[in-house]
């Protein structure tokens, strides 16, 4: 493998004070134009008051990388409103700054990007934070383009990056992993990238997407197989923008070419945020919520087919179309009887994120709950088989750890515990929210800054669903 020396590490500072009180942090980078998540360490979720609610969820994580990322090598300038406020979305927008594409702030949650032709070699290291979305996407953007060192903080760096680094240097690109993970390092090419056929072995929204990304500035096809149909959000993008791209089936066909500016842009609501109230209100007895704008893009919402076959009374109203991504509202009203299921592995890649929630609303199910083929979830922020089976533990639920997923034994009266830790992991501590909330029980969410990264937002968002703050 190749060996190429590192940049300087840009450093950070943190901020002084949560958003609560301040715009944003202008403590980090110079540039820093989205807000910064609150740097609080617990959450304080209140037993709840099942009523009638209607609530908003941040912008989609997933579209809103997308709609940076390949805004910054479009003709023209982009407006992305309804952006994902969190430090994933956030660590993007700084990697493009220091990339040398311009990046402004026209209101709270909306950037104006306007694309650049070429791309200037970073003068630190690219700093991914937490976001692997970040760092393998951005792999596959700049691959050849210039020289860079993609790092991240010490969860990133146990995350596995040969899956993107391995096919990238099929197609000529010159990148070096460290023991097959974070950092990246990365050199530019003095020849285009070359087209390949990529057969997966491991379905990944994620690898699919940078591989499509560096086939836009490759020679001949790309063309990239899955071997189950993963979210298909940089397909439904990259057709909108013009790109030169086939899909038929799980077979994706694409070829050098430019792309044109999205113009005006809403962000969806981020549907993996919107399955945590999807849960939490079917649960409660007497919950009536509804999740206004959510995305409901079928390779999305294989988690709304499972709720329904447990038992959950959930239905999408008013539909319609946002740039070839579909958008809902989503109703969801509590107190129906709950059946455990198993998960057909078929389903898991279009699930992946939904579930540590799923095995929360398993707690309350009778029977057997049981999912497979989710090895994916140990090298998530944490391992999340592991974390997901101690959260349910905790709260007296039986769990079973299998090498590729969980099996929760539902239907037993739940024993709280006056706290819980998250492991550095949003979806843990959001998904002990959901078990509060069929507890009928108050819960103090320790370590709970990591929200942020997805939902900055979720502790006034919980509270507007599901009943008052508690003062701890």
């Amino acid at each position: 493998m190749t060996s190429l020396a590192f940049l300087p590490r840009a450093t950070s500072k943190s901020c002084p004070s949560p958003i609560a009180r301040a715009d944003f942090c202008r403590a980090g980078p110079a540039r820093r134009l989205l807000a910064t998540p609150s740097s609080m360490d617990r959450i304080s979720i209140a037993a709840p008051r099942p009523h009638a609610a209607t609530v908003d969820v941040p912008g989609d994580k997933s579209i809103s990388h997308r709609a940076l990322l390949l805004s910054a090598i479009a003709h023209g300038s982009s407006r992305i409103a309804n952006l994902n406020l969190g430090a994933d979305v956030q660590a993007t927008a700084d990697a493009l700054r220091s990339l040398g594409v311009p990046v402004e702030q026209a209101a709270q949650q909306t950037l104006v990007i306007t694309g650049v032709s070429e791309l200037r070699d970073p003068s630190a290291t690219l700093d991914c934070g937490n976001s692997g979305t970040t760092m393998r996407l951005l792999t596959g953007l700049i691959a050849g383009r210039v020289n860079a060192v993609l790092d991240g903080d010490a969860s990133l760096r146990r995350r596995p990056m040969e899956r993107v680094a391995a096919p990238l240097r099929t197609m000529g690109a010159e990148v070096a992993t460290t023991q097959g993970k974070p950092p990246i390092r990365m050199r530019r090419s003095p020849s285009p990238l070359r087209g390949a056929l990529f057969s997966m072995d491991h379905a990944s929204a994620q690898v699919k997407s940078a591989l499509l990304f560096a086939g836009l500035r490759a020679q001949g096809d790309t063309v990239v197989v899955e071997p189950e149909q993963t979210r298909d959000h940089t397909e439904r993008m990259l057709r909108a923008m013009g790109a030169p791209i086939v899909v038929a089936d799980r077979e994706i066909h694409i070829k050098a070419g430019s792309l044109r500016a999205l113009g005006d842009f809403e962000v969806p609501g981020d549907f993996s945020a919107a399955f945590f109230f999807i849960a939490g209100a079917a649960v409660l007895v007497g919950a009536d919520v509804t999740i206004r704008n959510v995305g409901v893009n079928p390779t999305r919402i294989a988690a709304l087919d499972i709720v329904r076959a447990m038992g959950v009374d959930v239905t999408l109203l008013s539909e319609r179309s946002t740039y070839g991504e579909p958008v809902a509202d989503i109703r969801v009203r509590g107190g129906a009887v709950l059946r455990g299921v198993d998960v057909p592995a078929a389903l898991v890649p279009n699930l992946i994120d939904e579930i540590p929630a799923l095995c929360a609303l398993a707690a309350f199910a009778q029977g057997t709950f049981s999912v497979r083929s989710a090895a994916e979830l140990r090298v998530k922020e944490s391992d999340r088989i592991a974390t997901t089976a101690g959260l349910l533990r905790s709260f007296g639920v039986a769990a079973e750890e299998a090498a590729d997923g969980l099996i929760v034994q539902g239907g037993r009266t739940l024993s709280a515990p006056p706290s819980v830790q998250t492991h550095g992991d949003h979806r843990i501590g959001m998904s002990a929210a959901i078990l509060a909330a069929g507890a009928r029980v108050p819960l103090l969410i320790e370590d709970a800054a990591c929200i942020a990264t997805s939902f900055p937002e979720f502790e006034r968002t919980w509270r507007l669903a599901f009943g008052p703050h508690m003062e701890w």
